[in-house]
């Protein structure tokens, strides 16, 4: 073996197992002196300090947080009734709306229950409008002068609402069937003026079949006491007795009900409000109530 041969099993082996002299870490060079940084300024957002408010605009007077008894001016408006909240805000947008006698037309404007809101040339109160539909037992009356014996209706709702509300119409004890609540005087005078546009029907149980002739009679209007009494529809109830009547009609007196009957000489043994204007008893026992929908509080306020 010749030397040239051996100087390159060498590198061989150098390259396979043993470590290059190539592979060896160099020392590390000297760290030149550095100066100090210069500090760059830095501006803080608003973002940067709370990220979940957007960064107000430059000359943005800041927002007064609401205080204990304030409410928003289009929530005021809209508690009392006479529109939505959007409604309101065009309201306010247009100039319509004062608070304490001078025009508001800052969005988001707060207020407190002292203050007197005149919405469109009227006084609006605060209170906000609730709806409730009992379906009411027998032995419960809508008036305070029927003895002490008899319980009222407002015991049949006193958990609904914090609010008082008033029974719309008169129910003696023995009526049974729809009864609508609210503290919307609108409401409430709109269902108890004689004149009326929307219907409610009522089933009526009789002491005695009524005769073909004397539902005719009902059909074709009858006159009791020198008042005129039209009614929409009168019939017997299928698969029931002839003494079971259907009676539709637009009052919501249903002593005028009672009298209709008697007028004939027919005793009254049961009266029953099924519907009231377009409200009905579905999904709805004997003794409960339930809060209006939106679209039902809708419904009444276009009757």
């Amino acid at each position: 073996m010749n030397k040239n041969d051996g100087g390159k099993k060498g590198s061989a082996s150098n390259r396979s197992g043993g470590k290059s002299s190539f592979s060896k870490s160099k020392p590390a060079l000297p760290k030149r002196a550095q100066g100090p940084k210069k500090a760059k300024p830095t501006v803080a957002k608003a973002a940067d300090v709370n990220p979940e408010k957007p960064a107000k605009k430059a000359n943005q007077a800041p927002k007064r947080q609401k205080a204990e008894g304030e409410m928003r001016l289009n929530k005021y408006i809209a508690n009392s009734g006479v529109c939505s909240r959007r409604e309101a805000d065009i309201y306010i947008q247009s100039g319509n709306v004062k608070v304490n006698g001078v025009p508001v037309t800052e969005m988001g404007y707060l207020v407190k229950s002292t203050d007197v809101v005149n919405f469109d040339g009227s006084v609006l109160t605060p209170e906000k409008k609730e709806y409730l539909l009992l379906n009411k037992p027998k032995n419960f009356t809508t008036a305070f002068d029927e003895g002490f014996e008899h319980r009222h209706v407002s015991e049949l709702v006193r958990g609904g609402s914090k609010s008082p509300l008033t029974p719309v119409g008169r129910m003696d004890k023995n009526t049974t069937g729809l009864l609508l609540f609210t503290n919307d005087t609108d409401m409430i005078r709109k269902f108890t003026i004689p004149n009326q546009k929307s219907s409610k029907i009522y089933q009526v149980s009789l002491d005695k079949n009524l005769k073909y002739e004397d539902l005719e009679k009902i059909q074709k209007g009858m006159t009791i006491e020198g008042h005129r009494i039209s009614v929409e529809e009168v019939s017997y109830i299928d698969d029931q007795p002839k003494s079971e009547i259907g009676l539709k009609l637009r009052t919501s007196n249903v002593k005028v009900v009672r009298h209709i009957f008697e007028h004939l000489s027919y005793d009254v043994l049961r009266i029953d409000r099924v519907a009231f204007a377009g409200l009905t008893k579905k999904n709805l026992p004997r003794g409960n109530y339930r809060a209006l929908t939106e679209q039902e509080i809708i419904n009444l306020k276009n009757v």
